[in-house]
């Protein structure tokens, strides 16, 4: 099954989404392991579509400067270049966050409050973690993507993964701030994070 011609080459740009979909989970996993993803022994039949389509963008990225508008893999750092968005609404946790406007950029410290709208400070954060783009279902305004999630792994059954792309469209349309933690005060890994729409309380 690791010979098949196709399964190969997922950073390959003519390797479709809908064909990953369409395949095999045993498929799936082999194409996973080429493509460099860790672990794909716990990953359902989505979070191994999704760990592809990061790995071929990324793969994409590095070699050719990547594709086409809707690739999910150079997505920069965004309109507002990585500054806070700032509004009637902003918090207290906002006002005594560190900005960070690119992923060269360090925590002062240890638990250190960061807020950025940087896109690839983003992504490189929740990649970092496992973390999958993901809104609620059932929240969704229309064509508009609902309650902006990044799932770890834990709610799966509850959430639904989108892509980069459209994760960060929604984040942008609504002016939302992300504030999370690269580390908690005793130096080990933080997942903490949440998102706050300046304009008005709830994101």
């Amino acid at each position: 099954m690791a010979d098949k011609p196709g399964n190969q080459t997922p950073n390959t740009p003519d390797v479709k989404e809908s064909e990953l979909r369409d395949m095999k989970v045993d498929e799936l996993r082999d194409m996973a392991k080429s493509a460099g993803v860790g672990s794909t022994s716990d990953l359902r039949k989505e979070e191994l579509v999704d760990a592809i389509l990061e790995a071929r963008r990324g793969a994409g990225t590095a070699n050719d400067g990547g594709d086409s508008a809707g690739d999910d893999g150079d997505v920069g750092a965004g309109p507002d270049g990585g500054r806070i968005r700032k509004g009637s609404g902003s918090s207290d946790s906002l006002k005594y966050s560190q900005e960070i406007t690119s992923p060269e950029d360090e925590p002062e410290r240890e638990g250190r409050s960061l807020v950025t709208t940087n896109h690839e400070v983003i992504k490189q954060w929740a990649e970092a973690r496992d973390g999958v783009p993901a809104t609620v279902p059932d929240t969704e305004h229309g064509d508009h993507l609902g309650v902006l999630r990044i799932d770890f792994g834990g709610d799966s059954d509850r959430l639904r993964h989108v892509s980069w792309e459209e994760w960060f469209k929604s984040f942008d349309d609504r002016r939302l701030n992300f504030i999370y933690q690269e580390q908690r005060s005793d130096g080990s890994q933080s997942n903490f994070f949440q998102l706050e729409n300046p304009d008005r309380e709830d994101a």
